[in-house]
This record gives structure tokens, C-alpha cells and sequence, in this order.
């Protein structure tokens, strides 16, 4: 007797192994995954939809500008206020400055007032 040759078996799938789009795993459309909407049949948007989709994405665009623009204006607020600092410390140095010079002036006065 001869050994008969058997064709392989082709295109034997598991349950777990879904088909493609060239090769569904039924050919029935009903028991075929559902295909992803496709642009025509996904409803157009409205304008007052698409205005806030593009002042959105202008909103994402123009961030950094925003945060270095705030950036900026904390940074001259503390330049300021060290700044206006430094001149309340020297104002206070001066003052006790000219009241040591105004106490000295006191004294030599009542010392030659007494002589």
C-alpha cells in the first residue's frame, strides 16, 4: 500500500485569532466585528463646535507664551520689591546716620554753651 499524500489544511483559525480585512474569519456579514465608522459616516461638526476645537488647540499653542509671559511679570515683581527694599534699608542707615550726627551736634552745643 502507498501512503496516501494529504493537502495541508489551510486557513484553520482558533476562536481567539480574529480575521483581517483580507481574510475575515466568517464570510457571513452578520457574524463579522463590526468595522470603525468611516469619515462619511461620522457626523460633520458644528461650526460653534469647530471654533472651540481650534481656539482650544490655540489655547495649547500659545501656553508657553502665556506661562513666560507670567513668568516675566513675577520676576519684575520681585526685582521691584528687592529693590524697594534695598532703598528702605539705606534710608534707614542714613536716618540713624544724621540722628547720631544731630546728637553729636547737641552735645557740642551744650558743651559750649556750659563753658
Amino acid at each position: 500500500m502507498t501512503a496516501r499524500r494529504t493537502r495541508p489544511v489551510r486557513n484553520v483559525r482558533t476562536p481567539l485569532m480574529p480575521g483581517t480585512i483580507d481574510n475575515p474569519l466568517t464570510l457571513d456579514p452578520r457574524n463579522q466585528a463590526p468595522m470603525n465608522p468611516t469619515l462619511s459616516e461620522i457626523p460633520a461638526r458644528t461650526s460653534d463646535d469647530f471654533a472651540s476645537h481650534q481656539n482650544r488647540n490655540l489655547e495649547m499653542q500659545l501656553m508657553p507664551e502665556a506661562l513666560a509671559r507670567a513668568h516675566m511679570q513675577q520676576r519684575l515683581y520681585e526685582a521691584e520689591h528687592e529693590r524697594r527694599s534695598v532703598r528702605l534699608l539705606a534710608a534707614r542707615r542714613l536716618q540713624r546716620r544724621a540722628e547720631r550726627a544731630s546728637l553729636r551736634a547737641r552735645r557740642a552745643l551744650a558743651m559750649a554753651v556750659m563753658q
